[in-house]
């Protein structure tokens, strides 16, 4: 089930395909709920579905942006070898040098990727998460075992607090503190709301503009 998530603040309905309402229905290991960002890495997740003795629903947020996003590219190689990676760490930054390492999902990535490279930041590592559920647990634990323990550890999404996978996410850091390293999760999102999305691209780009700052401001 591909279901649209661009999140470009055009309309409650169009912005948002619910992945909290989603993951709310996820137990018992009864379907898989992803977000993969890179062309090579959707094309192993269906391969997995596929030949996988694994038989569940999967349901794939995707937004339509990324079909013509510039960076969202794999090289051929990456389609011939290899397999689906629930967790992809950042191979841009020096883990003795992070300072702050960001963890997400989705297409949010390359606008904190973009920011980071505009703003010549070293020191901030991103981490993406690109299945939800079931919870990529052991993949995080050794991606974030990279980093000191005393690093700032953020969620960062595009949706409302109340809205996207941080209300699962804030369940996993209270109930198995173990999987982010025992670390302090700060969130960084739009506030709570009862819509989705604005329904104005001036309001949204302010509202995209001021994630952004906050986290690397």
């Amino acid at each position: 089930l591909l279901l649209p998530h661009g999140y470009e603040g055009q309309g409650p309905d169009h912005s948002s395909a619910r992945i909290e309402r989603f993951l709310q229905l996820c137990a018992y290991d009864n379907m898989t709920v992803a977000q993969p960002t890179t062309p090579a890495n959707y094309f192993h997740l269906l391969r997995w579905q596929v030949l996988s003795n694994r038989r569940r629903p999967l349901i794939v947020f995707t937004p339509k942006s990324l079909l013509r996003h510039k960076a969202a590219t794999s090289a051929t190689a990456e389609f011939t070898s290899g397999a689906f990676r629930p967790v992809l760490g950042d191979p841009a930054v020096d883990p003795a040098g992070v300072r702050r390492v960001v963890l997400c999902s989705g297409k949010v990535y390359y606008d904190l990727a973009a920011a980071r490279e505009e703003r010549g930041v070293t020191d901030t590592a991103l981490i993406r998460l690109e299945r939800l559920y079931p919870f990529p647990g052991n993949p995080l634990q050794a991606e974030l075992s990279r980093y000191r323990d005393d690093v700032e550890l953020l969620w960062v999404q595009e949706e409302p607090a109340n809205m996207g996978p941080w209300p699962f996410i804030a369940m996993k850091l209270v109930e198995q503190p173990e999987l982010f390293g025992g670390r302090r999760l700060n969130r960084i999102s739009r506030p709570h709301n009862s819509s989705p999305a604005t329904g104005s691209h001036a309001a949204h780009e302010a509202e995209q503009a001021e994630i952004i700052n906050k986290v690397f401001g």
